[in-house]
């Protein structure tokens, strides 16, 4: 069977529209050929041109060793702690902007001395949670002699001299 074109504003004879009919229920039964499967992937074989283009910097940052780039953050977390010092420092400042000139020296080194102190209270923490268990045990077999030898000296001055003769 033949398909009928129709061209809108025309009206199919009974004739040709029982064919029409015939031809689209006929069109759905009909079993279609199966698709062709479409490809998942694809390889290129064609072989690969070298290239001979100088690298080219890249935006952000530069590329570093993984240690560089651990240290690298690491100064920026520090210099967004800093921030706060700094912060408590101008606001000190600030506050004593009528004042002698010593205690404006006191008032300048008030929080750099917290935080010296705050850190060394938490290097020594460490220090003594490494060295909790430090009780040594020492077994001779023989006889043992033991020397001490105190050395003590004066030094004075900027460039002072220690001579040590320890024998």
């Amino acid at each position: 069977m033949e398909h009928i074109d129709r061209t809108p504003g025309v009206q199919l004879s009974e004739s040709e529209a029982a064919a029409e009919a015939r031809r689209i229920i006929e069109g759905l039964y009909r079993p279609e050929p199966a698709p062709e499967p479409i490809p998942t992937s694809y390889r290129d074989t064609s072989p690969n041109t070298p290239t001979a283009a100088a690298p080219v910097a890249q935006e952000g940052r530069p590329p570093m060793s993984q240690r560089a780039t651990d240290l690298s953050g690491l100064m920026l977390a520090g210099s967004v702690a800093s921030l706060s010092v700094g912060g408590a420092t101008s606001l000190v400042l600030y506050t004593l902007g009528q004042v002698d000139p010593v205690t404006l020296a006191v008032g300048a080194a008030g929080p750099v001395a917290l935080v010296l102190a705050v850190g060394s209270l938490i290097r020594s923490a460490g220090r003594a949670k490494a060295d909790a268990h430090t009780e040594h045990h020492h077994h001779y077999n023989g006889t043992v002699r033991q020397e001490t030898t105190n050395v003590s000296s004066t030094t004075k001055g900027l460039f002072a001299k220690n001579r040590n003769d320890v024998r």
